[in-house]
């Protein structure tokens, strides 16, 4: 079994509708992903307008209504195979609680950036050289995509790796946010099914 941690700050938009949405694309693989944040605001739902996202997006609103936020901490990192950020303030975090999981751990939108030019046989290669645990084989695959990371073209700026913060924000921010992850969890789930092939 596989499992990914997404993380925003107060883990009530962003990771939560990452973590909800991977879960349903991945469903058939039966992943264990689950979300936090570096100020969580713990025990907090969704914002209504994240759970009106998700609806939007396709997730059931009891379930994204059934969240509660987490305060990410070192023991959140021990375990996940791949960890997405919505910032690179978010990667800054989690690197400075565990700098041992940078190799895994990605802003979602740089994760997508690097995978991009990457052909789904690639993937399966780099993974398939750990053999056949599922765990093993996406950490491969993660540890391959960072090592893309001084080759691939950068972003025309730095902040084309982020996902927007949309709280407090308006609705139209919630939408840039949303148009901006899922592209990027695209990718994502490509990869992963790569990997695991």
């Amino acid at each position: 079994m596989v499992e990914i941690l997404t993380v925003c700050t107060g883990n009530i938009c962003r990771s939560p509708l990452a973590e909800l949405l991977l879960a349903q694309r991945l469903a058939d693989l039966n992943p264990t992903v689950s979300s936090a944040g570096t100020r969580g605001m713990v025990d907090s739902p969704m914002t209504a307008e994240a759970v009106a996202l998700a609806d939007q997006l396709g997730v059931p609103t009891a379930t994204s209504a059934a969240h509660r936020a987490r305060f990410l901490n070192e023991a959140h990192l021990a375990s996940p195979d791949l960890i997405l950020t919505m910032t690179r303030d978010h990667r800054r975090s989690v690197a400075e609680l565990a700098p041992t999981r940078l190799r895994h751990t990605f802003t979602v939108r740089e994760f997508a950036r690097l995978a991009e030019g990457v052909s789904d046989a690639d993937i399966t290669a780099a993974a398939r050289a750990e053999g056949t645990d599922a765990a093993s084989r996406l950490r491969a695959a993660a540890t391959f995509l960072a090592g893309r990371r001084g080759l691939a073209v950068p972003p025309p700026a730095p902040d084309d790796d982020d996902v927007v913060d949309p709280y407090r924000r308006s609705w139209q921010t919630y939408l840039r946010s949303g148009k901006q992850l899922v592209p990027a969890l695209d990718q994502v789930e490509r990869v992963v099914r790569a990997a695991l092939a």
